[in-house]
């Protein structure tokens, strides 16, 4: 072997154990998170442990008194001082929103050394605003109730929430906790770049602020634009901007409720020449399971909605779907366990 070759080989061989041990530096270096869960989130929470060993699942008894209130026990309180906790939250009903900040609110004094709750789907999101003199805004009145959690030791909790529906709702926390933004929008593209005819894929949002929402996550494809008009008591879809003929559409949004909209935008954008309407959103609400309209029901026929993504924020939807077509869940697993990190 020359000598300009053993050279190289070390040269090699010096940069893989350099990058070697940086890996092993930056494994040192993580967090090791201690999670608990609410019921509902528990496969979630499996799956967000599955990311990394540094994820432990811790569990609560979730009981319940003769009278309906909640009787409740944190497993393992003693072994979680001076550890890093997190509480996995799912806020689906009134009903369970109190026996889960009843331990939310108490998981920060047992003196862990920082607190983190995730809360993926904020479900008051989309009632930020007063239209008139007595509506109720209950996103304030839940980023209070959220914005109470005691500082533990380490300092403010860190609240982790996914695709909140109006990015101006930051400011109905105050400061004793520090609200983590994060978004689902890198698992759609992520899927969109695994479909056939990937340049013939194109995003739709179904109103402006849909498009103020998501436009600069998704500015690597060619948009359209839909509206809502009043035309007399009725509210129209209407194509704004944009030409979607003969392209796969995908429309996307934050959360999903009845559907209607997104099948009014559906109709418009197939009228106006879509090969394919496709949909994604965050949070696949569907109450009273209005998921149900979507599905697939006649084996080989056409159907509106060649795929519909959403994320497990809202976990009861999730496993109420399975893996019914056009369905396919997108696992906020990785996400939140890198979260977890930060």
């Amino acid at each position: 072997m020359s000598e300009n070759a053993a050279n190289n080989n070390n040269n090699i061989m010096e940069k893989n154990q350099a990058i070697c041990k940086e890996a092993i530096v930056s494994e040192l270096q993580k967090k090791k998170v201690h999670l608990f869960y609410c019921l509902e989130c528990e496969e979630l929470a499996r799956n967000i442990a599955s990311e990394s060993n540094h994820i432990t699942l811790q569990s609560i008894n979730w009981r319940s008194f003769a009278d309906g209130f909640p009787n409740l026990f944190i497993n393992n309180a003693h072994e979680i001082r001076g550890q890093h906790v997190a509480f996995l939250a799912s806020f689906s009903s009134p009903a369970v929103i109190f026996e889960q900040i009843s331990v939310i609110y108490l998981l920060p004094r047992l003196f862990v050394a920082s607190f983190t709750l995730v809360l993926p789907f904020f479900p008051t999101g989309s009632f930020e605003r007063m239209e008139e003199e007595g509506d109720v805004a209950t996103a304030f009145t839940m980023a209070r109730i959220v914005s109470n959690i005691p500082i533990s030791r380490g300092g403010p909790t860190s609240v982790v929430i996914y695709d909140i529906h109006a990015l101006q709702e930051r400011f109905y926390f105050a400061d004793q906790v520090l609200p983590l933004f994060e978004t689902g929008i890198p698992l759609l593209t992520k899927r969109l770049q695994q479909l056939p005819e990937t340049e013939k894929v194109i995003v739709a949002f179904p109103d402006d602020g849909a498009w103020k929402r998501f436009h600069k996550l998704l500015d690597q494809y060619p948009t359209v634009v839909c509206t809502k008009v009043r035309e007399g008591d009725k509210r129209i879809v209407r194509l704004k901007e944009g030409n979607p003929a003969g392209c796969h559409v995908v429309i996307v949004d934050d959360l999903v409720q009845s559907g209607g909209t997104l099948i009014e935008c559906q109709k418009v954008l197939a009228a106006h020449g879509a090969a394919k309407v496709s949909a994604y959103v965050t949070h696949g609400v569907f109450p009273k399971s209005s998921w149900e309209r979507f599905t697939h029901k006649n084996n080989g026929s056409e159907e509106a909605f060649a795929y519909f993504w959403i994320t497990d924020s809202c976990p009861q939807t999730v496993k109420s779907i399975g893996n019914k077509a056009p369905f396919e869940v997108l696992s906020l697993a990785g996400s939140i366990a890198d979260a977890l990190q930060i």
